[in-house]
Parts: C-alpha cells; structure tokens; sequence
C-alpha cells in the first residue's frame, strides 16, 4: 500500500457535487499541489484548486483526514466539486498527473480492513450498505457494518477458548492436580455452541433473501394470465401478452417492494408438453426457477373449461390465483381450487384489470414476505460464505463431541472450529477471499 490512490465517489454524470477521495502517503502533497496549503483536520474548507500549469480547475470544498483517524486509516482528503462533467474530468487528470493511480473496485475499504479498521464482516456489511434498495436491506447492513456479527463471533470464540483449554489441562497435565472431569466440563460449552452456530447458519439463510431478495414464481399453463398479472404488479409492460400460447420463452423477473423487502417477481413460459425445441427449454428453465422460488402463485385461467395439469412444483402454503374473475366463469377454476385444497394452498379469484384484487394481492404477498424473512432482529449472518464457515464449525464440534476417549483429537477439532469463525471476520486466511469480495464494490468505495 505504498501507493497514493484516488476516485471519483459519487456516480457518474451531471450533478450539483461530485466526491473525489485520495488516499495514501502522498495524500499531503496532492492537496497542495492542488489547494496550495493543507487545510485544518477534519474541517471543511473552501479553496481555488489549480493544476500543475496553474491553470484554474474549481472552486472546491477540501476536507482533509490525517492517518490514522481516517476510513482508510492512512491520510485522506475528499474534494467536493461542482458535478458537472468537465470539471471532475479535469481534476481527475490532474491527480493522475501527479502519479496518483486509480482506485480499484473496493479498494478504500480493503485498506480500511488490512489496517485494522474494519473486519472482513463489516467490510460486507459496507458493500450491502452501497447496494441497498428497501428499507430491511439498510437495516441489517447497518447491524452488520456496526459489528453484530463480529460481536457475537467473538464471544464464541471466547467459549472455545475456553472450552479447548479445558482439553489441553487434561491433555498435557494428566498427572497434575487438575480435577479428573475437566474434559467433561468442556461438553455443556461445546453443545450450547453447536445449537447456536445452528441455528445462526439456519438464520443466515433469510439474510440472505433479504440482500438478495424474496423469489415468487408465476407459473401455470399458457394463457392463464401469468404475464398479464405481472405487468400489472410491475406497473409497466415488462412481459409481452398476446393471444398466442408460448410467447413468454425465457424467465422475465421484476424486481419490487414489498413490505419493505426486495422481492423478485418472474414470469416464467407456459407449463405444458411442447415439441417446440426452444420453448421446451422455456418450460424446463421455468420449472427449475419455481422449484427454487420461495413462494409459487399457480394462474389457473378461470374462464375456461379445460382443466390444466398441477404444477409438480406446487408446495403447501402456495397460491392459487384463479384469473379473468371478471369474465364468466369455466369448470377449471372450481377444480383448482380443490386440488389446491388439498396439497394445502390457498386459493383465490382475482382479476388483473381490478385495483382492488391487486391491492388484495399486494398485501398478501407483503404478509407472506414478512412472514418469511422478519425476525425479532436482523440476523447476524447474511451470506453464504458465512453460513459455509458456521456449518463448518459446527460440524467440527459434534466431532469433538463425539471424541470422548482420543481427547487430543477432540482438541484439534475445537481449533478447527475456532479457525472456521475467525475467517469469518479475517482474523485468518484472509487472501482466499478478499478478491471476491472487495472486486463487487463500486469504485470509489
């Protein structure tokens, strides 16, 4: 990090400000190269900034952040310009000119991280910060960026520290005066941590739908009104609807609101026996997106008498939307009903054209969403990578758990597990992931 980087921190294109952040060891000499003098710490100060040929760039905002009391924890400084293009262009130019390099993706919180500032944990929680959309998104960023994770890994690793010396007082002093169930008092500590490390794996799955979103599945047979239903909640014409059976081909999923959680709506092809080669490959893509949807809405054209086949997709707890309630009603809408009676979905009749039948079905999809990802708190695990290391150390304390008579294994095993939650946080074997977490970051950040 012997390297003095710079980037743009606000988007691209016309603005009333645009951010430019530099940090680095020639930080210092940067801004005076640019302002003339350092400005007071911490302090915004409003300075003519000029290039090497003393040419007028902007008349800028200056705030200057000596290391270590900065994001980075080296000497920083942030130059709020006017937005328009030409101007960040040309003090972009000037920085380069003076052997200043571009920031990478991530790369102001990667040092932030490698000097201590934060943890890896919190690094993500900056990332899904930047990314978030709804309101639960930012809450459980700002739990995570506050340290939450990094709190509670903490206090695990706690117990097993503990719990492993108690392994190594009956490993190493076997002779000594040290009470003959020592071992055995590390059990309690060991079982309590297996079932919280469960059921924070367990958690971390529905921290996961809240940063990426809930997944609802339209499906049904072609012409039951599945892209119709999906423009209407969209607000805009995001699926083409004809007449014509098989239009839709390919997944087409929107994104929403609902109850403050992203969710993502897809209309998926027609669910029916084709020999079309490409629209087969419509219908296999749209049974494996609803296979893995946490929720399925089952269209079920209501107007007609010939009764569609049951998606084998449906589950318990889906719905059964029977559509165009506003024509006059066929023989397939009362026979879904029952069928979704009885593998346990709710069924109801509703029509795309009706505000009152899509506020209906608004609500409930925002109860249904709720219901899934709410929670007393946000959860302390929000990604698969830290789900994979939770699992992990787990599975390593039942086997220490189960290592009653070879104590120096059910001791290593301990230090495994201990291993597995400190890459959570970056206290270890860092590198492996560092690349692919900091290269999603936007520039700048």
């Amino acid at each position: 990090m012997s390297d003095t980087i710079f980037a743009p921190a606000t988007a691209a294109g016309r603005a009333a400000v645009a951010v430019v952040r530099i940090s680095g060891p020639r930080a210092d000499i940067a801004v005076r190269a640019l302002a003339g003098t350092l400005p007071q710490p911490r302090r915004a100060t409003l300075r003519r900034l000029r290039d090497a040929e003393g040419a007028e760039l902007d008349q800028a905002l200056i705030l200057w952040f000596p290391g270590p009391r900065s994001y980075t924890g080296e000497d920083s400084a942030e130059l709020h310009l006017h937005g328009g293009p030409a101007v960040l262009n040309a003090v972009v130019e000037a920085l380069a000119a003076l052997g200043l390099r571009l920031a990478e993706p991530g790369e102001f919180t990667r040092r932030a991280f490698e000097n201590g500032h934060l943890d890896l944990a919190q690094a993500e929680g900056v990332a899904d910060l930047v990314d978030a959309e709804t309101e639960q998104q930012r809450r459980q960023a700002l739990e995570q960026l506050g340290g939450r994770l990094s709190r509670v890994q903490a206090r695990w690793r706690d117990d097993l520290t503990e719990a492993l010396a108690m392994f190594e007082a009956a490993v190493d002093f076997p002779d000594e005066e040290v009470p003959a169930d020592v071992a055995g008092r590390a059990r309690p500590i060991l079982e309590r941590l297996v079932a919280e490390l469960d059921a924070a794996a367990a958690d971390a799955e529905r921290g996961e739908r809240v940063r990426e979103g809930f997944r609802i599945a339209l499906i049904g047979a072609p012409n039951a009104g599945k892209s119709t239903l999906l423009n209407a909640l969209a607000g805009r014409d995001a699926a083409i609807v004809t007449a014509t059976p098989g239009t839709t081909r390919d997944i087409i999923e929107v994104p929403m609101v609902l109850a403050g959680y992203k969710a993502l709506l897809a209309d998926t092809a027609g669910l029916r026996e084709t020999g079309d080669e490409i629209e087969a490959e419509g219908v296999r893509r749209a049974r494996a997106w609803a296979a893995g949807a946490d929720l399925r809405l089952w269209l079920v054209d209501g107007s007609s008498d010939e009764v569609p086949g049951v998606p084998m997709e449906l589950r318990a707890g889906d719905l059964c939307l029977i559509t165009k309630r506003d024509k006059p009603s066929g023989g397939a809408g009362a026979w879904a009903a029952g069928q979704a009676k009885r593998l346990g979905a709710t069924s109801a009749e509703i029509t795309a054209k009706g505000p009152g039948d899509l506020g209906w079905l608004v609500t409930t999809l925002g109860e249904r969403v709720v219901q899934a990802l709410a929670g007393a708190e946000p959860p302390a695990a929000t990604r698969l990578r830290h789900q994979e290391l939770l699992t992990e150390a787990s599975d390593r304390l039942r086997q220490a758990l189960a290592e009653t008579d070879a104590l120096e294994l059910a001791a290593e095993d301990v230090r495994l597990a201990a291993r597995a939650l400190d890459r959570i946080t970056g206290r270890i074997d860092p590198e492996a992931v560092l690349g692919k977490i900091f290269s999603s970051f936007c520039i700048g950040k």
